[in-house]
């Protein structure tokens, strides 16, 4: 680590790799709420933060893995997944009152066609304004998981090409009927009342068990502290005071006489 009298330590989060703080500023300086689309190896979270001095305060949140509500029982973090993610944190911030943002990926590259510009896609089509270029948006064909469905039957028929969904293919889940329930989930999520988009959702919290009422212990009668008796201090003894000078006397007196 680098030393001396001008060197500044950096961020806890930039030194993690985290945060960007000079692309934060520039979205900040905007003034302008955030559409903050986050992915992993198996979900797309996708939130509408507005900025405040105290610290972002989330306006509306949607997860990949909520999806199975409105009937989708495929994979959660593939395409369709993180449009239909957006598509719902899009409705949600509409009927809470947020229509316009700008998009935040962070520290995820911009791939053109990739699930950072699916998620702005569902959000666009909830009705929401974002400043965007349209060629960085994948296809509708995309967007449904039609190309799931081709790669899976492509690679059912040739298995010596590779594995890829050998894993998928032991689940219930038919990746065939993935363009179906694409339809059937997006269908659903237009369909939720702004009445039910404005509550936010509570998180489940574990209900401990009640104890049995305990029995009222009986009350000890205290028996009176004594108090040990005080110590008299011993008087100290006398000490005996010799006179160094008495024999030196004793002796001169004896030799003048």
């Amino acid at each position: 680590m680098k030393e001396g009298p001008t060197y500044r330590v950096k961020f806890r989060r930039r030194r993690e790799g985290r945060t960007n703080y000079y692309r934060r500023r520039r979205l900040l300086q905007s003034g302008i709420p955030r559409l903050v689309v986050r992915k992993t190896n198996t979900r797309v979270i996708v939130q509408l933060t507005d900025a405040k001095v105290v610290g972002d305060s989330t306006v509306a949140t949607a997860v990949s893995s909520e999806l199975s509500k409105y009937g989708w029982n495929a994979g959660t973090g593939n395409l369709p997944a993180a449009y239909l993610t957006g598509l719902l944190a899009g409705l949600r911030a509409d009927a809470r009152g947020l229509k316009n943002a700008v998009l935040d990926v962070g520290l995820h590259p911009p791939v053109r066609g990739s699930r950072l510009y699916a998620a702005l896609k569902g959000a666009l089509d909830a009705g929401m304004d974002i400043p965007h270029n349209p060629e960085v948006l994948p296809d509708d064909e995309r967007l449904s998981g039609e190309h799931i469905v081709a790669a899976y039957k492509y690679f059912s028929e040739n298995p010596t090409d590779g594995h890829h969904f050998s894993a998928l293919g032991k689940k219930k889940t038919t990746l065939t009927t993935i363009p179906t329930q694409f339809k059937k989930a997006k269908k659903a999520m237009l369909a939720i009342p702004k009445a039910e988009l404005k509550k936010k959702e509570k998180k489940p919290t574990a209900k401990k068990p009640k104890a049995a009422p305990k029995k009222p212990a009986k009350k000890k009668k205290e028996k009176p502290v004594e108090k040990p008796p005080r110590a008299t201090p011993r008087k100290p003894k006398p000490k005996k005071l010799i006179s160094r000078t008495k024999g030196k006397k004793g002796r001169r007196g004896a030799k003048r006489r």
